[in-house]
């Protein structure tokens, strides 16, 4: 069964439909919504273009393929920046993280607009940025990995503290003055029987709501 709407799925079985790829990367203060080509665009609330002029244009996009074993998926991107400037900003140790979203769609011949609607290939974010120098002109490759490389993090550092439990959540004071327990608490491991009892998909969905939040805060 296809995940594309019915109007996509039937334009892209036609013999020659035009397909675009288009991507945002959300940057803190600005968003680069891209083409790979050409032209304007507008869905899903967002206007694209071929060009940003600030920030330039794609230069390739590598092709997206699925993680195997303890590898989330991975792409690279690679921007070719309006200006110096432009390249400095966006290979800043602060733009790692910032959300990057990857749709692929076809484009109605007549009206000139993308059939409803695009499909969404690929959620991630920055990981890490390159930028090349050359003769003339410059290029900046980003590493973008999928949101599910958050899954792959592990809890070494994770300490029953009040300062590790504020680096988590930040206004909750809950054990600021725990000077002692009288009872050991178990971390990664089942442990022993208590009469508390937690309620897993609330702790599971705690969890999801702390990633999504540092993803797209």
């Amino acid at each position: 069964m296809t995940q594309l709407t019915p109007a996509l799925d039937a334009r892209l079985r036609t013999d020659a439909p035009i397909i675009f790829g288009a991507v945002a990367i959300e940057l803190p203060g600005y968003t680069i919504n891209l083409l790979d080509g050409a032209g304007v665009l507008s869905f899903g609330g967002r206007t694209f273009a071929g060009q940003d002029d600030v920030f330039g244009t794609i230069s390739e996009v590598e092709d997206l393929t699925d993680g195997t074993g303890d590898s989330a998926p991975a792409f690279s991107l690679t921007l070719l920046p309006a200006s110096d400037a432009a390249a400095a900003t966006l290979a800043g140790p602060q733009m790692q993280g910032a959300p990057v979203l990857v749709w692929m769609g076809a484009v109605d011949e007549v009206s000139g607009q993308p059939v409803p609607d695009p499909h969404l290939i690929f959620a991630g974010e920055i990981d890490v940025p390159s930028l090349r120098s050359e003769e003339h002109g410059r290029s900046l490759d980003y590493e973008v990995t999928s949101v599910f490389e958050r899954l792959f993090e592990d809890d070494e550092s994770a300490r029953l503290s009040p300062g590790h439990h504020r680096s988590i959540f930040p206004n909750e004071a809950g054990m600021d003055y725990v000077t002692g327990v009288d009872r050991p608490v178990y971390w990664g491991v089942a442990g022993t029987q208590t009469s508390v009892q937690t309620n897993a998909a609330a702790a599971f969905g705690g969890l999801g709501g702390y990633f999504i939040d540092r993803l797209y805060q």
